[in-house]
């Protein structure tokens, strides 16, 4: 299993960001299958002020390069769904040029520091 953690921001504008956590309260089902299909096991988003968080866990082949590309171009709900979540976002100032999601650097993994032993 992959883990990645990536971050956003949302506009600051209150009635956005009210619209954007009640469309993440009841989600469209296609675009959450669809995230399934591609190899998201687990995904959790946090929010602090207008900087969120993302923590995902994937299957070992999930390549986020390609299958983002792929989430969007199979499933044209995904797709629509991605679409208006944009609308709420822009990228953070440490993103890279074209960077929606900035990926995060892993800086401590407990698993890496405890046996998974007993």
């Amino acid at each position: 299993m992959k883990h990645f953690g990536l971050t956003l921001q949302l506009k600051s504008d209150p009635d956005l960001m009210a619209k954007y956590k009640a469309y993440h309260r009841d989600p469209w089902p296609e675009p959450l299958q669809g995230l399934k299909e591609v190899g998201i096991e687990q995904m959790h988003i946090f929010l602090l002020g207008t900087r969120m968080f993302m923590h995902m866990a994937t299957v070992d082949s999930f390549d986020p390069a390609t299958d983002f590309a792929r989430y969007v171009e199979q499933n044209p709900r995904a797709a629509e769904w991605d679409e208006l979540m944009r609308t709420f976002q822009e990228p953070v100032a440490e993103a890279q040029p074209g960077q929606w999601w900035a990926t995060m650097e892993c800086l401590f993994d407990l698993d890496d520091h405890i046996s998974q032993e007993g």
